[in-house]
């Protein structure tokens, strides 16, 4: 949107940012920058809450030296949560002040108290309360809201749900589109996989329970066995994003790895890969398969359906707004690598069978989810404030 924006006339947009790097043509970006790093005797239930602070006072500063530019916003739009937009209202009072409301963190009823491997402390309830300080914050002070699914914006408390209207970013439909027949091959990584029939992929910021990795390992263990010519694309870093690090100081694909029987010739780890190469790897991918805790629903989900993938997907409540089981994707246990492997098993027994799936996994995206439907009703919403 911030793009689109600049390229009107009748827009001036400046882009606050605490990246240094980086500059899209029409918009003045102004960078800002912490005076120091969270205090490291700090009580851990505020250690979130003060790394907000920090952000939020060096955007503060970054607003002064605007405001004695002289530019003064009608409009600021900015992510809560991570601290920038805390203190906006008061450097511009007059100004509309609107939010991205991506998560609203509960102890009980979504992501942290879902998967039985990992049990909460009391400690950990209390610091998972703690931590939604800077977005309340947020809720209090702006004049309206954004969240991209109806499921994130139903993990806010009720008496705020006035303020947020439901709006997904977008996906670039005409990007993220189908390649009949289409084969992996990345040079930049030395990785040729036209010869292969049977692609499985993958992909997630980090490798991490959050997104299912250890259960997908599992799952491809069993495939392994039962598919011989099957091939595992895995694209993503050797991180935690949102999950817990292992108390072993062991990331957990070291873990997966080193304790699940796997052949590795048939298993390929991208690392983070430029857009252009994920969209190689979707569209030549023969099943995709994307597992989530009941978290914020990933982007990556939406473009493999608008790149025509068969995707089989966890049965958990941000996947199922968007898939219907059979219609649009295929849904699994979230905790069960046979049923996981067992419905990759059926999609690449049955590929004709599943050609109407993928279509309407397709059609889904074009009409609930393009950008070119959803980024006017962005524009429109700023403008309405």
């Amino acid at each position: 949107m911030t793009k689109a924006l600049a390229e009107r006339p009748n827009y001036q947009v400046v882009f606050g940012t605490a990246c240094k790097e980086g500059q899209i043509s029409g918009i003045h970006k102004a960078v800002y920058s912490p005076t120091r790093d969270v205090s490291d005797n700090i009580h851990n239930y505020v250690e979130p809450l003060e790394a907000a602070v920090l952000q939020g006072q060096a955007a503060y500063r970054m607003a002064q030296d605007l405001r004695v530019e002289g530019f003064i916003p009608d409009v600021i739009y900015g992510h809560s949560g991570w601290g920038p937009t805390l203190f906006m209202k008061d450097i511009f009072p007059s100004a509309k002040l609107l939010c991205y409301f991506e998560w609203f963190y509960h102890a009980h009823g979504s992501d942290c108290n879902f998967d039985p491997a990992y049990s909460l402390s009391a400690d950990d309830e209390a610091r998972v309360r703690v931590r939604n300080a800077p977005i309340l914050l947020d809720l209090s002070a702006c004049d309206q809201g954004l969240s991209p699914t109806h499921w994130q914006r139903q993990q806010f408390p009720s008496e705020f749900h006035p303020k947020l209207t439901v709006l997904h970013d977008g996906i670039d439909t005409h990007f993220f589109r189908p390649h009949p027949g289409a084969t992996l091959v990345l040079p930049r990584l030395d990785l040729d996989l036209s010869h292969v029939d049977e692609l499985v992929t993958y992909v997630a910021r980090g490798m991490e329970p959050y997104r299912g990795f250890p259960q997908f390992i599992e799952a491809v263990a069993l495939l392994q066995q039962q598919r011989p010519q099957c091939h595992v694309v895995i694209v993503g870093e050797d991180r935690v994003a949102y999950s817990p690090p292992r108390s072993d100081g062991k990331t957990y694909k070291q873990y997966m790895l080193e304790t699940v029987p796997l052949d590795l010739d048939r298993i390929h780890f991208t690392d983070s890969i430029p857009y252009s190469e994920h969209l190689q790897v979707l569209q030549a991918s023969s099943v995709h398969v994307y597992l989530t805790y009941p978290f914020v629903l990933s982007w990556s989900m939406l473009e493999a359906m608008s790149t025509s993938c068969l995707v089989v997907a966890s049965d958990t409540p941000p996947v199922r707004e968007v898939i219907q089981d059979g219609f649009n994707g295929l849904l699994v246990d979230f905790f069960s690598p046979e049923q996981i492997a067992e419905r990759v098993i059926e999609v690449l027994d049955h590929p004709t069978r599943m050609a109407e799936i993928r279509s309407q996994a397709r059609q889904t995206i074009l009409e609930r989810y393009d950008l070119n439907l959803l980024l006017p009703r962005h524009i429109k919403w700023l403008n309405s404030v």
